[in-house]
Parts: C-alpha cells; sequence; structure tokens
C-alpha cells in the first residue's frame, strides 16, 4: 500500500486551511493596529504591523522560535545530522544476511542436495548369511556354511545418478541466490519506505508547531475579544486534525519499520532511525542493459536451466535403468558327510520381458519438455515484468529530474520574488500564499515521487526478485 500520495493531499489540505487562518489573523491585527503580541507557549509568536501603512504580510510576518521544516533539496546543517546510532543501509543487509530464517532454509537445501549427491554415487552394500542343509544326514551336522551375495549395478546407473544428483545441487545453489537477492530487495525497499516516513514525520510535527501556535494566537485574541469564538473554534479543530495527521504518520513509521524488522529476523526491534539521503545520486537504468543482465545473471532463469540439465540427466538414468542389474550369491559350506568344503555359485538377472521401465522413460521425457519450456516461460515473464516497471520508472525519473531541476528551483525563485514584491506593495497577501502553497506541496509531492522512483530502482536493479519471508521451496 503506497501511503507517501495520501499525506501529500493531507498536508496540502492542512496547509490551506493553516494560510486561511493566518490571513484573519493578520486582518484582525491590523484593524486594532496594537503593538506587537508574544506568545510564551511552546510557539512564541509576534505578529508585526508594517509600519509604512501597508498591508502587513500575514506569513511572513508570523516569526516561529522552532526552525522551519527542511524541505528536499535544503542542505541539512552539521547539528541536525542523524546521530550516529543512526542505522545506514548495509547495517540492514548484514542484520538480514544473519537473522532472516529463509536463508538458512535455502542453505540447509543446499546441503541436502549435496547428500542427495553423496548418496547417488554409492554402490549397493553387499549381503551375508547362514545356509545349512543335509542336515542330520547320516547322524552328522550336514552342510553348514554361509552366503554372501552382491548387486552388480550396470550401464553407468550410479554415475548417471550422480548426474541428476549434481544438477540438483545447482538448482539448489541458484534458489538460494535468488532467495539471498530477494531479501536484499525487500531490505532495500523497506529502508527507502522506512526512511521516507521518518522524514515525513518530520514535515509534519513542523506542521503540528505552525498549527498550536496559530492556536495559542487566536486563544489570547478571543481572550481580548478581538477574534470571534467560530474562529477559534474553527482554529482548534484544526490544530487537533494537524495532530491526528501527525499521529497517522506516525503510525504509518512504525509499521514500515516493523516489517522491516520482521525481514531483518528481528521483530523486537525498537524503531530506529535511518541515515540516507534520498534525493541524491539518483539512478540512471537502461533498459537494455537491464533486460541484457537479466537474461544473463537472473538465479531463476540459471536455476531454471539447470532444471534442463537435471531433466536431460533423468532422462539418460531411465534409459539406463532398462538394462536389469545382476545378481551375484556365493555359497561356501562344510560337508560333514564327506568331510570337504563345498562351494556353490549362482548368477542371475530379471528377464525385461513385461517391464522395461517403459512408464518412467516417458515421465522423465516430459518432464524435460517442460523443463525446456520453464526456461522460456522465465525469460519471458522477466522481460515482461521489466518492462512494465521500465516504464513506470522512466515515468518517475523524468517527474524526478522535472522537479528538481525546473519546478522547485521555479518555485522557490517564484516565492522569493514574491515576498519582494509583497515588501514592495507590488503584490498582495493572497499571492504570496499562494506561492507558499505552491512551494511547499510541490515539495511533498517530489517526495512522494522519490519513494516511487526508488521502490522500481529497487525492482529493477535486483532482478525483479521480492518475497524475503516468503518459503524458499
Amino acid at each position: 500500500m503506497r501511503f507517501a500520495p495520501t499525506v501529500v493531499l493531507i498536508s496540502r489540505w492542512i496547509l490551506s486551511l493553516l494560510a486561511i487562518l493566518a490571513c484573519r489573523v493578520g486582518v484582525a491585527d491590523e484593524q486594532r493596529a496594537a503593538p506587537p503580541a508574544t506568545g510564551t507557549g511552546p510557539a512564541s509568536v509576534r505578529l508585526n504591523v508594517d509600519q509604512g501603512g501597508r498591508e502587513p504580510d500575514p506569513i511572513v510576518s508570523v516569526a516561529f522560535s522552532q526552525p522551519e521544516p527542511i524541505l528536499p533539496g535544503t542542505p541539512v546543517p552539521d547539528d541536525e545530522l542523524p546521530p550516529a546510532s543512526a542505522l545506514r543501509l548495509e547495517d540492514l543487509e548484514q542484520m538480514a544476511l544473519e537473522g532472516n530464517p529463509t536463508l538458512i532454509q535455502a542453505s540447509m537445501a543446499v546441503r541436502a542436495a549435496q547428500g542427495g549427491y553423496l548418496q547417488a554415487g554409492l554402490y549397493a552394500n553387499p549381503s551375508i548369511g547362514y545356509a545349512g542343509g543335509d542336515m542330520g544326514l547320516e547322524g552328522t551336522s550336514g552342510q553348514q556354511g554361509a552366503v554372501i551375495g552382491q548387486e552388480i549395478i550396470t550401464s553407468g546407473k550410479l554415475r548417471l545418478g550422480r548426474a541428476v544428483a549434481g544438477h540438483e545441487i545447482a538448482q539448489a545453489r541458484h534458489a538460494l541466490e535468488a532467495q539471498r537477492q530477494r531479501v536484499l530487495n525487500d531490505v532495500r525497499a523497506g529502508y527507502y519506505q522506512v526512511l521516507m516516513a521518518q522524514k515525513m514525520t518530520e514535515v509534519h510535527q513542523q506542521l503540528v508547531r505552525i498549527s498550536r501556535g496559530i492556536s495559542e494566537v487566536t486563544d489570547k485574541a478571543l481572550a481580548e475579544q478581538e477574534v470571534s469564538k467560530a474562529d477559534a473554534l474553527q482554529v482548534r479543530i484544526e490544530a487537533q486534525k494537524a495532530n491526528l495527521g501527525l499521529e497517522q504518520v506516525k503510525d504509518h513509521h512504525r509499521a514500515v519499520w516493523q516489517q522491516l524488522a520482521t525481514l531483518l529476523g528481528r521483530p523486537e526491534m525498537p524503531l530506529t532511525p535511518l541515515d540516507g539521503v534520498v534525493d541524491e545520486d539518483l539512478p540512471v537504468i537502461d533498459r537494455e542493459e537491464i533486460i541484457a543482465r537479466l537474461l544473463t545473471e537472473s538465479p531463476e532463469l540459471a536455476q531454471a536451466r539447470a532444471g534442463v540439465q537435471t531433466a536431460r540427466c533423468e532422462v539418460a538414468l531411465q534409459r539406463a535403468e532398462r538394462i536389469p542389474n545382476i545378481e551375484f550369491e556365493t555359497w561356501i559350506k562344510h560337508d560333514a558327510t564327506v568331510r570337504d568344503t563345498l562351494v556353490d555359485v549362482a548368477i542371475g538377472m530379471p528377464l525385461p520381458l513385461f517391464n522395461r521401465n517403459q512408464g518412467n522413460i516417458v515421465k522423465a521425457q516430459a518432464q524435460l519438455a517442460a523443463a525446456r519450456r520453464e526456461v522460456f516461460r522465465v525469460e519471458l515473464s522477466l522481460q515482461n515484468q521489466a518492462s512494465g516497471a521500465y516504464g513506470q520508472y522512466v515515468n518517475a525519473r523524468r517527474q524526478a529530474d522535472t522537479y528538481r531541476r525546473s519546478i522547485l528551483p521555479n518555485a522557490e525563485e517564484s516565492l522569493r520574488l514574491t515576498r519582494l514584491g509583497f515588501r514592495g506593495g507590488q503584490f498582495g497577501y493572497l499571492t504570496l500564499l499562494t506561492a507558499q502553497r505552491t512551494y511547499f506541496n510541490n515539495s511533498l509531492e517530489y517526495l512522494a515521487n522519490l519513494q516511487e522512483l526508488w521502490d522500481l530502482t529497487v525492482q529493477l536493479e535486483g532482478m525483479m526478485l521480492t518475497g524475503g519471508l516468503e518459503n524458499p521451496e
């Protein structure tokens, strides 16, 4: 579920209402032409009256003790950088590689395949037993001895069995690499989701402080009968809504963090700040390079190709099974009647008259045909997924570049010029409010766009693999 667009809409609505309320406070101040009022609450506010007789700036004239929101592209002072305890993406990846249970499962599947390879090459055990006969003949113990048997495996069945098991090991190793990539992809996507939620929480905390400051000013103005009770109640309602919006963002922050923590295999891990910048070094991806990389490096495709080799060796093995194995037995006995040692030998094999392993051969051939088509299916599926994701990536990258190179700089310059024009009496306060809302709203839209861009980048660079907690089998 994508949360950023909802946050942008809520933020736009709150900002518009706060701007209108600020206008009302500025107009009331102009009408009474009173000295500046100073608040003493958490957000200290003063309303300045323009001494030149011009209309006061309802937004610029409101000074808050708290710093302004840090918007994308704004340099971050050293004292506001993440603390040393903040986690980096590399830290999260290492935690996931150590704690995600699916990687242990996938590695045990490799171990199991190696055990199958060992077992497939072992020769059949000989048999040994007791043999007796003619006991009591002429009052003697008759013939007493031992029987030894051995199955002789023919047609290179052991070699073919090991060939099958060897390709199964390759399949398991490719499956392990695919699962490793799935885990890393999910961790990277979760990292950007948590980092974005962290930054959106900071922005909404600023909104709450602004609304709280306006509410305090309005309450003081109501006490002096300078605004109506209806206006004061409306301000309180909007302040409460701003608090609800902040709580909603915090809930989302905790939710995406919990999802990330489960991927790490540490669901009890407390919410921890992340270190990172989402609007620097934006990725540049080429479609042809991505497709070529998928067709050459995808572990899913490698696993499917190893499956073809497994099926081919299985066909050869089942054909070899048509030739029966040879059973060899020998009896070594002492005959008490003649007081001599006797040796009997028997060699035999089944006659392949009815069962020539026809059914298993047909089955193996069908599995080989299916395995070959599986390679083609995986190739098409990867290209299909990559094409769809790449189309979305191109659009998201275009939007990010446009915001960064044109929209945000133009909005910032427009706001600067509008402020200068307002101080010079060229523009009214509505024009100034529009410029301010335009800049802030475009900044929020840019954050939402970056979230989509990084999600798509993780998919494309991670060979379209997801499901870091799904059963690797």
